[in-house]
């Protein structure tokens, strides 16, 4: 069966959804591709299954792929693989894929096997690889072909956020981030900390557990935003957001970060916003000195080069010394003590960066 991303999504987001056997995803936009495991995260958790990654560096990976299927751990009913790389299987995988796949619509397995694969042209479409996921499987085109689909998806993302734009404000955001899919989508992020504060940190709280509710519901209080507010809280060219900031911290660049504190500063940036931003990379950094998986905590490839720099300036012991600094920041947004907010934040945002201003207590 073969579904556009914008078909298969929003159905992906219902309460019940039958993930056994074989999926395909295809396509040049990685943010499609993440929403796609966002989206079939929830149900596979629901159906207790162990959810692995394996990346194909060659045919032979395959091999490993089916030898997960094959395995059943104690603790778990099944496995999901989540498989990334451009490798076709050969002749003998692909037969055991079409059984693989006969067996999950027969009933007789729950394993799930999705495969992300860059764009597949309608030659490759034809090929005798294909047929297992388009046949007896689940085929998603995860590209975008015109700017309605853009903006239907952005509005669910919106939705999610607790915000609902006019129209006109639609047309200043896609035109602000120039049909951009990720920046669009970065602007709804930073709105819905402008706006719908509390809807944003429950949101992505669930993003950082990996834990997303099972079903799609709209906000009963969904933010209404006009062309005026969004013009209001957009940031210029000439400006920099937590994004920015995030970079700058990973990469290790102590003058950059109190260039873009001091503008966040100057520009009522919410605290909690940068403190999110702040606490966030932290999180990572830690999880990852402590041997997770960059793929698995969500980290994209692209910022995975940033994120093993930052560990590589860190030591446990300074590490260690982060979350009492976190929670004094908290403290400091919440008028709990006296030192200034902005203060304990850059001295965070330092840290991160390898510059060290005081011995944290």
């Amino acid at each position: 069966m073969q579904n556009t991303f914008i078909q298969a999504y929003p159905k992906l987001l219902q309460s019940s959804v039958a993930v056994a056997g074989l999926w395909l995803a295809h396509g040049d936009e990685p943010l499609l591709s993440q929403w796609l495991i966002d989206a079939l995260r929830p149900h596979w958790r629901a159906q207790n299954y162990a959810i692995k990654r394996i990346e194909l560096i060659s045919v032979k990976s395959w091999q490993e792929v089916l030898s997960e299927l094959g395995s059943q751990s104690l603790f778990d009913d099944a496995s999901a693989v989540i498989v990334t790389g451009n490798h076709k299987p050969d002749k003998a995988v692909i037969a055991e894929l079409e059984r693989f796949a006969i067996e999950a619509q027969a009933g007789a397995h729950s394993h799930s096997v999705l495969w992300l694969t860059p764009k597949q042209d309608k030659r490759s479409q034809s090929s005798k690889w294909f047929t297992p996921f388009s046949q007896y499987g689940h085929v998603i085109d995860c590209n975008l072909y015109n700017e309605q689909q853009r903006q239907q998806l952005l509005q669910i993302q919106a939705q999610k956020f607790g915000l609902r734009l006019s129209q006109e404000a639609w047309q200043l955001l896609m035109s602000h981030t120039e049909h951009h899919l990720l920046s669009a989508y970065q602007t709804l992020w930073r709105l819905s900390y402008l706006f719908a504060p509390q809807l944003a940190t429950s949101n992505s709280d669930n993003d950082e557990d990996n834990e997303h509710s099972n079903s799609f519901t709209q906000p009963v209080n969904n933010v209404a935003l006009d062309i005026a507010d969004l013009q209001a809280a957009l940031v210029s060219d000439a400006q920099f957001s937590v994004f920015d900031l995030s970079d700058a911290m990973l990469a290790g660049n102590s003058t950059q970060v109190a260039k873009i504190m001091f503008q966040l500063k100057s520009t009522d940036e919410p605290t909690t916003l940068v403190l999110w931003a702040i606490s966030k990379d932290m999180r990572q950094i830690i999880q990852l000195m402590d041997g997770q998986d960059p793929q698995a905590l969500g980290i994209w490839r692209s910022k995975q080069g940033l994120y093993q720099q930052a560990c590589r300036r860190q030591s446990k012991e300074q590490t260690s010394e982060w979350p009492p600094l976190l929670y004094r920041c908290d403290q400091a947004i919440k008028g709990l003590i006296r030192q200034p907010a902005w203060e304990l934040l850059l001295q965070a945002a330092l840290e991160l960066a390898g510059k060290r201003l005081f011995t944290i207590r």
